[in-house]
């Protein structure tokens, strides 16, 4: 199966336009566009809402190979104290202790352990602790930049335990239920520049 297949058979999105494939082969080592990508995250609250946030510092490199999709490698470190869930006092909670523990703990860190061509598998280290995790993966296009770079888009997603982390934290609630959701959603938009 060619690495640049997407995988998914979609329903045209009128809202958005439609991904661009203008390179036929995106072999090569890239790195993250921090200004392009966002490294998105969602939990319930009360057991009623969902609250949405980012983390906003972070550096990656990925190498593909889209003739042997099982070399491709990516790596990623998140600075924890850049979490952003547009409240000050839930993000100064959650650099606090009782969640991410900024101050002694300043990175989380991927590393890719297996690449196919709908899923990306790796360690994930959040506060010490390394668990596998495996994302779902989608392949968004590739063009050409202005500038004569070639940019490659993904998407990612997956589901964890936060209490698996470390991450222990909650208060009961009347009537059952916590204040804060054990499960958090990943989910990664992640544009690619080829280095140079």
């Amino acid at each position: 199966m060619n690495f640049l297949n997407r995988t998914k058979t979609a329903v045209v999105d009128p809202t958005f336009d439609a991904p661009t494939s203008a390179v036929e082969d995106i072999t090569g080592d890239y790195t993250i566009d921090q200004t392009h990508t966002r490294l998105g995250f969602s939990a319930r609250h009360a057991m009623v809402t969902t609250v949405r946030g980012q983390f906003t510092d972070f550096t990656g490199t990925a190498h593909i190979d889209t003739a042997n999709p099982a070399a491709s490698k990516v790596a990623l470190t998140i600075q924890t104290a850049s979490i952003d869930t547009g409240v000050a006092d839930r993000d100064g909670h959650l650099k606090s202790a009782d969640f991410f523990d900024v101050e002694n703990n300043p990175v989380m860190t991927f590393r890719s352990t297996k690449v196919t061509s709908n899923t990306l598998e790796g360690d994930l280290t959040i506060k010490g602790v390394t668990r596998p995790v495996v994302f779902d993966l989608d392949f968004n296009g590739v063009s050409k930049d202005p500038w004569g770079g070639t940019r490659a888009g993904f998407e990612a997603k997956t589901e964890i335990n936060r209490k698996d982390f470390g991450l222990e934290w909650n208060v009961a609630i009347e009537g059952g239920g916590v204040l804060v959701g054990e499960k958090v959603r990943i989910n990664l938009d992640v544009q690619l520049v080829q280095a140079a």
